[in-house]
């Protein structure tokens, strides 16, 4: 039997589901690390940083060839990929320490409009109506999540300001998937992402080392928790949806993305009772619904 035969036509959407559940772990285990001791930029350090560390023995494997013949562009952008991921997981897992998980995690997945509006200012890709629908409709919706956690902030709290770093966030991630595009196509997927991972760590560390955030000296909880980070959203959640894009798709793996923040704020409700005011899940609502339609709106 050849190995390069197709999977049973159930298999992809079983990772896709996996990996679903995976990555919708990110939020609840990052507050975790948080409140064991573990500072913000520590806990992008650590899940890129061992993320990357796990995969280097695969990459220098598979991918030797490769990576010995990387050339001076896909160095550079190597390095603005990993970049663009430092900064969006620097600014996104700090969100978590100011605003709810339900706002910061629906904020952070509107990446798919961000590139099809930097798709039309930087290429000049028309968009469709359906993409323009969406843009409307998940702009209401941010401005009504934004409005509601206004209303609704406790003493001490700054959601407005975690939202916000959970919309830049996402601008960070659109551009790296916007690099990540060009890079990877002359790159395997094992060295495209040591790569991103690497640098990213390497930046995250560096943040850390220059804010005085303190990488060491956790308790074995916390080890556990930034272990799970690496192997679980990271590693497993990427790697599953990576692997289905060959069997379905990109259309349907970017709507199953939107299960993320539905998955993450369900767990948030049970793991730390945060619940939804009637506005926040109006907004929830109108934003979720606008990225399913700049998804299926999208035409490359």
């Amino acid at each position: 039997m050849s190995s390069t035969a197709a999977p049973p036509r159930w298999m992809p959407f079983a990772v896709l589901g996996t990996g679903l559940l995976a990555i919708s772990f990110g939020a609840i285990l990052a507050r975790l690390a948080q409140a064991e001791g573990v500072p913000s930029l520590a806990v992008a350090s650590w899940r890129l940083g061992l993320a990357a560390l796990i995969v280097t023995p695969i990459a220098l494997f598979q991918s030797r060839r490769a990576l010995a013949s990387l050339n001076r562009s896909q160095g550079l952008l190597a390095l603005a990929a990993g970049f663009f991921l430092a900064l969006h997981f620097a600014t996104w897992i700090t969100s978590l320490e100011y605003t709810s998980v339900a706002s910061s995690t629906a904020l952070v997945t509107t990446n798919p409009l961000w590139i099809g509006l930097a798709s039309f200012v930087l290429f000049r890709e028309r968009p469709s109506r359906m993409m323009m629908g969406g843009i409307a409709l998940s702009f209401g919706g941010s401005l009504l999540i934004f409005w509601s956690d206004s209303q609704t902030a406790s003493a001490g709290s700054d959601p407005m300001f975690g939202n916000l770093l959970a919309l830049i966030g996402s601008w960070c991630f659109s551009a790296y998937l916007l690099i990540g595009r060009r890079l990877r196509a002359g790159l395997p997927l094992p060295a495209y992402v040591w790569l991103a991972y690497g640098a990213a760590a390497l930046f995250l560390v560096a943040a850390s080392s220059a804010s005085g955030a303190p990488l060491t000296g956790f308790d074995l909880t916390a080890w556990a928790v930034l272990a799970g980070m690496a192997l679980g959203p990271q590693l497993l959640g990427h790697t599953a949806y990576n692997w289905s894009l060959r069997h379905v798709s990109a259309t349907f793996v970017a709507v199953v993305t939107l299960g993320e923040p539905v998955g993450s704020a369900a767990m948030a409700f049970i793991v730390f009772g945060e619940g939804f005011a009637p506005l926040q899940f109006g907004g929830f609502a109108l934003l979720l619904a606008g990225i399913y339609l700049a998804a299926r709106g999208e035409k490359s």
